[in-house]
């Protein structure tokens, strides 16, 4: 596998060569390198790119984006380098919502994913509107402070909070004025990950991500708030692998394509409202 990354977009922490699978990881609002300790957790035949937005971390010279729409336009044509092999796409709070939006622009240009996981957010047509982008700093601070995204010390540091502060008010306003598009549809399956103590998803709002596709839909709980996967990403990780060696051998068993990569079965894994 060509494990050349196209562009700023996404970063591939640890490249592996003989990976049959990628996969497209897109971070929470404020987030930067949420995924990066994740190779260590995920088996060698899965290879991991971290999406990078604009205007966040080492792009933070660039402008931030109020349109998440426009956001999954650049993202999901950074991508194409990365999707003529097999691979899955994975979003967690607002990373959800950029997940599913670029997956609906790759399927449109042909190259749909195996699978899309999303986690932490409603369905697209659930997602509340919302006004914490136009609040003052100290509403902001508390709540980010809410649901534990940031560390206190990150907060209260005067050369850190104002990029924090700006960067997160960019994101609320990415999915606190985010609206689907009538009539887009994927038709691949869908993971829903929900955190039993999660503020931002309730059961209902995971249950509706049934009508953005055509496709099967599997529900996963897990237990902890909205940061779950930050504080034990061992259980996500673990199911998330089962539905990557699912959607993998199931792409492997059709004729093959034009797809060269090696054909080596994925080993066992390794392992032993921010938005």
């Amino acid at each position: 596998m060509n494990t050349r990354t196209p562009g700023p977009w996404y970063r591939c922490p640890t490249p592996r060569p003989a990976a049959r699978l990628r996969l497209l990881c897109f971070p929470h609002g404020g987030g930067t390198a949420a995924y990066h300790h994740w190779p260590a957790l995920l088996p060698d035949g899965v290879e991991l790119h971290a999406a990078q937005y604009p205007g966040h971390a080492d792009r933070i010279t660039e402008p931030l984006h109020n349109d998440l729409h426009t956001l999954a336009d650049q993202a999901a044509d950074a991508a194409r380098p990365l999707t003529h092999g097999p691979y899955a796409l994975y979003g967690h709070s607002l990373g959800a919502l950029v997940a599913h939006e670029t997956a609906l622009r790759l399927q449109a240009a042909g190259h749909p994913p195996l699978r899309l996981i999303v986690s932490g957010m409603p369905a697209p047509h659930l997602v509340r509107p919302g006004a914490v982008h136009r609040a003052d700093d100290s509403a902001l601070i508390a709540e980010l402070r809410r649901l534990e995204g940031f560390p206190d010390e990150l907060l209260a540091h005067p050369d850190m909070v104002d990029i924090v502060l700006r960067t997160a008010r960019a994101d609320y306003a990415l999915a606190e004025t985010y609206r689907p598009r009538p009539g887009a549809l994927l038709h691949t399956p869908i993971t829903v990950h929900r955190a039993t103590e999660d503020p931002e998803l309730t059961a209902a709002e995971a249950a509706g991500w049934r009508s953005a596709t055509t496709g099967p839909v599997r529900e996963q709980t897990f237990p902890g708030g909205h940061f779950h996967l930050a504080q034990d990403p061992a259980p996500v990780l673990l199911d998330l692998t089962a539905d990557l060696v699912s959607a993998a051998s199931a792409r492997w068993q059709q004729p093959p394509t034009a797809w060269a990569g090696t054909t080596t079965p994925l080993p066992p894994p390794n392992t032993g409202r921010l938005i």
